[in-house]
């Protein structure tokens, strides 16, 4: 089995094999876009007697965490035709990728899973959930006026003030993608309008993605950066009342408009969304925000498909110091000092959609209680979320 870089060559095989595994159809009119979208991603294959039996994509974007800028390899098109299945050709292709993303400097990956127990067996694991609250029309009440105005926007009349308030947003949160304007372009705008609340001074500080089709309202994207963004926003959905039946708003799991409207008892259904792995443990502890305690602590980390990262990890005011493990090598005896986990487990930390205290109940984290509560007062209080797609 050999796994081999794909190439322009390749392109219509790797389309073709995407089609058939996703059950969708590529226009003919669309392949040569497809081709130049291609370029951007990296693709990694196995071919059998000249078949293209298995591939995968990694797309180099970057991610927020901590309010800094990490670069991430997404996870996308894992595919084999059924022929081929069942002979270890995904689980080579991960591990690979894994090297591969190491060796172009990305700390993290993020995918969408179409079976989350299966990716989790490889370190993905998940870091976001989605809230979807339903409306239902004579729930629509408006909210106080807000000191300000909305107006719609949509692909042709953009704004870059508008990517700007979305910049800001995802500060306040871990794992939030950043947007470049090719982007904005190409994966957000489809059908859909955005409508911006600008306040007093005119200076945009909201918007929500939105669609109106078959009397339902569809909000992909509720971005408010402060409470009269979040009212204005509120009473331009209520102002559709004549038009829709219900509205139904994707929401972060710590959002609080609900809790602001006059009826905060609504229909809501909370599910995981996306997966996240830590690929470079050491890079991620060396860039990552502890909060300084003033004492040492160490992690005792295991990591099958990524074995750079397995080792002991000490985390002091003076940096990340780190023992790696020994080719080969086992310990006869558990370590009596510092928490052990696996690299899932370090993951929902990093991300910040588990508390160490909360593996630690479930029995995925493993020391003496004072270590657990060490390491819970070194995680800030930030919070994961993610909007996007690939």
């Amino acid at each position: 089995m050999e796994i081999k870089r794909l190439n322009e060559s390749d392109y219509v095989d790797s389309m073709k094999l995407s089609m058939y595994a996703f059950q969708y159809k590529i226009p003919d009119e669309d392949i040569e876009s497809r081709k130049k979208m291609l370029d951007k991603h990296r693709l990694l294959g196995i071919r059998e007697q000249n078949q293209l039996a298995a591939k995968l994509h990694i797309i180099p974007l970057t991610v927020v965490i901590g309010q800094e800028e990490w670069k991430m390899g997404g996870l996308a098109g894992v595919a084999t035709y059924p022929e081929y299945r069942r002979n270890g050709y995904v689980r080579e292709l991960v591990s690979a990728s894994l090297k591969d993303m190491k060796d172009h400097g990305e700390i993290v990956s993020l995918l969408h899973p179409f079976d989350i127990g299966f990716y989790r067996r490889y370190g993905w694991e998940i870091f976001v959930d989605h809230k979807k609250v339903v409306i239902t029309r004579d729930k629509l009440k408006m909210l106080p006026p807000s000191i300000g105005m909305v107006k719609r926007y949509n692909k042709n009349t953009h704004s870059s003030a508008i990517e700007e308030v979305y910049r800001k947003y995802s500060l306040g949160f871990n794992g939030m993608l950043v947007r470049d304007h090719d982007w904005w372009m190409n994966s957000i705008y489809h059908e859909e309008s955005i409508a911006v609340h600008s306040n007093e001074l005119g200076e945009m500080d909201g918007y929500i993605l939105y669609t109106v089709k078959d009397k339902v309202m569809d909000v992909q994207e509720f971005v408010a950066l402060n409470h009269m963004a979040r009212r204005g926003l509120w009473n331009f959905i209520c102002q559709h009342d004549s038009m829709v039946e219900k509205v139904q708003i994707l929401l972060s799991t710590h959002d609080i408009l609900p809790y602001c409207l006059h009826t905060p008892k609504l229909q809501a259904e909370v599910y995981p969304y996306f997966m996240a792995r830590l690929v470079d443990v050491e890079s991620c502890l060396n860039k990552f925000s502890f909060v300084n305690t003033g004492e040492n602590l160490f992690i005792h980390l295991e990591d099958q498909y990524a074995p750079w990262n397995n080792g002991t990890y000490m985390i002091s005011e003076d940096g990340v110091k780190v023992f790696k493990d020994k080719p080969g090598s086992a310990c006869a005896h558990p370590p009596q000092k510092g928490i052990s986990m696996d690299i899932n487990s370090l993951t929902a930390i990093i991300f910040g959609y588990k508390r160490p205290m909360e593996l630690y109940e479930i029995g995925r984290l493993t020391g003496n209680m004072k270590e657990i509560e060490h390491l819970e007062k070194m995680i800030p209080s930030s919070k994961s979320f993610f909007y996007d797609f690939f």
